[in-house]
């Protein structure tokens, strides 16, 4: 009898712990991960894609905003500048004429000092006009790459591609490059508010111009 003792106590001592393991809780369950939607997380391509459609519809319609993104650089780097020094003085001319939302598109507004004169002249006129400044080139100039050239007659397909393609990338680059020269002038007018009135003008000028111009971008890019 007393050998069974140990194997008694023994037993006791399982049943003891099983029980003691049943009141155990069981480990958290695992969060559980929220189904993957395929499109969900994809948001929507809004950029216009029509041609009917698009303010800007070839790259070199994007020419005159880069006229204007670059004279805003010139006029960050010369404080001194005012329209008259600019190339493109009847262009400022107008737009300050006009005002903010005076004018329903960038290319009425720029047309606005541009009667008689041809858009090569304006570019060309741009490039000649104090490029350099203090021995070297203004900083943040922007250039518009060239346009795609034309494909074998096999090759539309592909050619029309590449040039949607090109003029979308410049479309981003061109809206960046004008929303910080935008974001920069506005800087300027606020801490030049003291210079005198043809400073002041010529920023405002440009103010105006970068505006609509960052408008019909946005349109085109379709950003909210």
């Amino acid at each position: 009898m007393k050998k069974d003792k140990p194997e008694k106590a023994k037993k006791e001592k399982t049943l003891k712990k099983a029980k003691k393991e049943r009141n155990i809780p069981a480990s958290e369950p695992k969060e559980k991960k929220p189904a993957k939607t395929k499109k969900a997380e994809k948001e929507p391509d809004t950029y216009v894609k029509k041609k009917k459609e698009m303010i800007f519809q070839s790259v070199e319609s994007l020419q005159q905003v880069v006229n204007v993104v670059n004279e805003a650089a010139f006029a960050l780097n010369d404080k001194s500048r005012t329209i008259r020094e600019s190339a493109i003085p009847e262009v400022l001319a107008g737009a300050l004429g006009a005002g903010i939302g005076g004018v329903g598109s960038f290319a009425a507004l720029y047309g606005l000092g541009v009667v008689g004169l041809s858009a090569a002249g304006i570019t060309s006129g741009l490039a000649a006009a104090g490029a350099i400044v203090g021995g070297g080139m203004v900083a943040g100039v922007f250039v518009l790459a060239a346009p795609v050239a034309a494909l074998a007659a096999g090759s539309v397909g592909v050619a029309a591609h590449l040039k949607n393609k090109q003029l979308r990338q410049e479309k981003e680059r061109l809206y960046t490059e004008a929303l910080k020269k935008h974001e920069a002038i506005i800087k300027a007018l606020k801490e030049e508010a003291d210079a005198d009135k043809e400073r002041l003008d010529y920023l405002q000028s440009l103010n105006i111009l970068l505006t609509q111009a960052i408008k019909d971008l946005k349109k085109d890019l379709g950003v909210a």
